[in-house]
């Protein structure tokens, strides 16, 4: 698929253990893996596959210091990133997409979506910390 082969060159993802809700914070870099992916093109039903199936990283770190998401091929900057008590939201763009990432503070847990004028892609995952 020509659009899920952009995911390459796009930054993504998360896996959880065992850390305490002050670990996603946005004070320690994490290390997040992705874990289920669904692919969105306009005019069409959602297909769920697997992250590496469209072209996804495995493993994304996130450098909050160097506000930075890195992936195995690109390093994308985090252009904003905003704390509530329960979040952390991060957005950038990168090859003609708007991303945004999220981590529950309380968890790890994590979703990513890339987007631009005719499909999304969303992915779920989990952070610990780097």
């Amino acid at each position: 698929m020509k659009s899920g082969s952009v995911l390459l060159t796009i930054l993504l993802g998360v896996v959880a253990f065992n850390v305490s809700a002050a670990d996603f914070d946005g004070s320690k870099p994490l290390l997040c893996a992705t874990v289920d992916a669904h692919t969105c093109d306009a005019g069409s039903t959602c297909i769920r596959s697997l992250p590496e199936d469209i072209g996804a990283p495995n493993f994304l770190s996130l450098d909050f210091a160097k506000k930075v998401i890195v992936g195995p091929a690109r390093t994308s900057p985090m252009l904003t990133v905003n704390q509530t008590s329960n979040q952390i939201v991060m957005e950038g763009m990168e090859l003609g997409y708007g991303w945004t990432l999220v981590v529950d503070s309380g968890d790890g847990s994590m979703t990513l979506m890339i987007v631009n004028s005719a499909n999304a892609f969303v992915l779920f995952g989990n952070c610990t910390v780097r």
